[in-house]
C-alpha cells in the first residue's frame, strides 16, 4: 500500500498536465477575432511590397469602393493556396489589397510571380506593426473594408473556394 502512495504524486502530475496538454491542443475556440471590426482602419503609410509598386497608405482604402485587404507573406504555405481563390475574386472584379508580412519585395516579387497577382497595391510590413493594429493574429487573414475605410468583415485563414459566396455577400452588405 505505501508503495502506491509513492506514486500518487508523479499520477497527479501526469493527469494535471494531460489536462492542461488537452486544453492547449484543442481550445474551445481558436479564431481570434479583431476588436477592429466596426472601426476605421489605422492610420499606416507603408513602403511598396514588392519592386515595381507604389507605397500603401490607410487612405488608399476610402476611396468610396469596398475592398478585400489580403494579410499574406511569401513564405506562407496557406498563403499558396489561397492564391489562385484571390485571382478568381478579382476575376469576378472584386479590389484586392494587400499587406506582406515580415517579408521581403524580392520574395514577394518571386511570389506573385509563381501565384498570380490579384493585387491592386501591396504594402511591406516588416515589423507587423500594421497587422497588429488591424487586429490580425496570422497570415493569411482578410478583411472587408467600406467605402469609408471601415472594417466590416474579417476571414480567418485561407479563403478557399467555398468562402467565395461568403466574401461576395460581405462585400455587397457593404456597397
Amino acid at each position: 500500500m505505501r508503495r502506491l502512495w509513492l506514486w500518487a504524486p508523479l499520477a497527479g502530475f501526469v493527469i494535471f498536465f494531460g489536462v492542461v496538454a488537452f486544453g492547449l491542443i484543442k481550445p474551445d475556440d481558436r479564431d481570434i477575432r479583431s476588436q477592429m471590426i466596426g472601426q476605421p482602419v489605422p492610420v499606416f503609410d507603408l513602403p511598396a511590397g514588392a519592386p515595381g509598386r507604389t507605397a500603401f497608405t490607410d487612405s488608399d482604402l476610402k476611396g468610396g469602393r469596398p475592398r478585400l485587404l489580403n494579410i499574406f507573406a511569401s513564405w506562407c504555405v496557406p498563403c499558396i493556396a489561397e492564391a489562385p481563390v484571390l485571382m478568381e475574386l478579382k476575376r469576378r472584379g472584386v479590389a484586392i489589397d494587400a499587406i506582406a508580412i515580415r517579408d521581403r519585395p524580392e520574395d514577394v516579387a518571386a511570389f506573385l510571380a509563381r501565384n498570380g497577382d490579384p493585387y491592386d497595391r501591396i504594402g511591406s510590413d516588416t515589423a507587423s506593426r500594421v497587422q497588429l493594429a488591424i487586429g490580425s493574429s496570422g497570415v493569411p487573414e482578410t478583411f472587408v473594408i467600406d467605402g469609408k475605410g471601415v472594417i466590416r468583415h474579417q476571414h480567418i485563414g485561407d479563403i478557399r473556394a467555398e468562402d467565395i459566396p461568403e466574401i461576395l455577400a460581405e462585400l455587397e452588405k457593404v456597397k
